[in-house]
């Protein structure tokens, strides 16, 4: 194109004769065009970044352009949604004399309460460049402001993320940071899916479930006086998180209302002492090694150290009475005797305890699709004390979720599953195998009989069977036991001849009360907790 102007603007359109006439005008039409055509490439630059801002912003009259796709649960509730917004700003430099007038009109018809017309007016003449005028407008008044169409006068559009379940999924789905990014929970572990892509992520939690649980666990912490609460409900076969809550939370849209603590998930971040549970696992271990007698359970237990001298003294707590002086393996669960079971610790063959133990990942932290736990706190001596008290959980801190996993695993059919935030289907489960489907269908009827008959009597509910065992743990004051402070926990299973659900509760410090005549133990706080629990969600697990 530049050539054939050039060549036209040397040799004209009359050839030789009135060449120097040609000339000239040839050369103010040569001008006008490369003005003409510099002012376009400038204009057609200018409009294409303003049009970039606005997509970014979502003009006033463009479409609004999600920025981050929805958070769902399972049933398509909506957990976590981009909000459109917009604060009504004012340039005073780009408005135009002759409008003046109409922009103070305009701000006083759309923000009667904020400004008079009077006060209008004085901001539209006044020296300031940038005024916000309101910030997060509604509708009505940023369609106002758009509709007028006048220069200096704007609609600055923002997007906003939204949490309709406010603190009943904080620790779940987590929330985003003044840019807009995720910091913590779902919003962060699925960053890259929640920013790519305009359907929603739907995860596996049941906001109904979720509901009960939050319920429970906050009249819980209210009746009890606990110092934190936690409750978890996987799907046994695919891994799913069906519900997930701790105690103490915080409210993701004012993060400033609650300490910085409150956002630790406890399940997952906080390590615990989880006591007779482990009698799940000893008895698992007497199962697979064959083990098939009789103990002495009516005295304390002495454990000699290599000169023949006592190394360790254990006693069952004094309320517990043995239905006889001698109990199976199985009577040792059903009763969660800790003499008894040291005794079938000590009967497992050389490193049978630990090497299980690893099986069931209790040496490691775990890393989670949706995050990485604590690692448990395991001490590397493994002498005839330590196994005989790590048999009852005594030596031993674990998160409640390696606690949750390895029971599943255990009752299951003998498949580690790793849990999912993810709705999925039981197709694409992958796992891996711990124990013998054999013994974990001799564990499941004890498991039964311990929810029908001794402590865990408190989560029956009808029309269903529930297995499950307690754990009542005393906590450390400066490296010694303190007796005025403990963990209560109940984990069950369910149906238990063919499970289908693991659910776990943990209650941190619960206090006596007249109801319990002062007792703290599991099967006064954390049983009937779980079972009010259950109450609740097995007609919408089960509908």
């Amino acid at each position: 194109m530049f050539e054939v102007g050039k060549d036209i603007f040397k040799h004209g359109f009359s050839g030789v004769r009135g060449e120097a006439t040609g000339r000239k005008r040839l050369r103010v039409m040569y001008t006008v065009f490369l003005i003409a055509f510099m002012i376009f490439i400038g204009r057609t630059l200018q409009l294409g970044i303003q049009g970039t801002d606005r997509a970014r912003l979502a003009g006033a009259d463009g479409e609004w352009n999600v920025q981050r796709a929805d958070i769902v649960d399972r049933n398509g509730d909506i957990l976590a949604k981009n909000v459109a917004s917009g604060h009504i700003i004012l340039r005073n430099r780009a408005v135009r004399p002759q409008d003046r007038e109409a922009v103070a009109q305009t701000i006083h018809q759309a923000l009667p309460y904020e400004y008079s017309l009077a006060d209008a007016i004085a901001l539209v003449n006044s020296d300031r460049r940038f005024i916000r005028l309101k910030k997060y407008a509604s509708d009505s008044q940023r369609e106002i402001i758009q509709k007028a169409r006048l220069e200096g006068l704007e609609v600055e559009k923002i997007q906003t993320r939204k949490y309709p379940k406010r603190r009943l999924f904080s620790h779940v789905v987590g929330f985003v940071g003044a840019e807009g990014r995720g910091l913590e929970g779902a919003e962060r572990i699925y960053e890259e899916y929640l920013t790519e892509n305009k359907d929603p992520l739907r995860l596996s939690v049941d906001s109904r479930v979720q509901s009960v649980f939050y319920d429970q666990l906050s009249f819980a912490m209210q009746k009890y006086g606990t110092r934190a609460a936690m409750g978890m409900l996987m799907n046994s076969r695919t891994g799913e998180i069906i519900a997930m809550v701790s105690l103490p939370d915080y409210d993701p849209e004012n993060l400033a209302a609650d300490p910085v603590g409150n956002r630790l998930f406890k399940p997952m971040r906080s390590v615990f002492e989880l006591g007779s549970i482990f009698k799940v696992f000893n008895t698992a271990l007497a199962l697979e090694n064959g083990i098939n007698k009789e103990y002495y359970v009516k005295e304390p237990f002495i454990i000699p150290d290599k000169f023949g001298r006592m190394a360790a003294k254990i006693t069952d707590i004094r309320s517990f009475k043995p239905p006889r002086p001698h109990l199976t393996v199985e009577e040792i669960m059903v009763h969660s005797c800790n003499v008894g079971s040291a005794q079938i610790a000590l009967d497992l063959p050389d490193g049978a305890q630990k090497d299980f133990f690893e099986r069931l990942h209790f040496d490691e932290a775990l890393n989670l699709e949706f995050g990485r736990t604590e690692k448990p706190l395991l001490p590397n001596k493994w002498g005839p004390v330590e196994r005989a008290t790590r048999a009852y959980g005594h030596g031993i801190s674990v998160t409640p979720m390696h606690l949750m996993l390895a029971v599943n695993a255990v009752t299951n059919g003998g498949i580690y599953i790793y849990p999912t935030l993810q709705k999925r289907s039981v197709g694409v489960v992958k796992g891996e195998r711990v124990l013998a489907d054999e013994i974990s269908a001799k564990l499941r009827p004890i498991m039964l009989r311990v929810a029908e008959e001794t402590s865990g009597k408190q989560a029956r509910v009808a029309g269903i069977q529930i297995g499950g065992k307690t754990a009542t743990a005393v906590k450390y004051t400066n490296g010694k036991v303190d007796h005025k402070r403990n963990v209560t926990a109940f984990v069950g299973v369910f149906p238990i001849n063919a499970p289908q659900y693991t659910i776990l509760v943990v209650l941190d410090e619960p206090q006596g009360t007249k109801e319990s005549w002062g007792w703290r133990t599991a099967a006064w706080n954390a049983v009937p907790t779980t079972g009010k629990i259950l109450d609740g969600i097995l007609p919408l697990l089960f509908e």
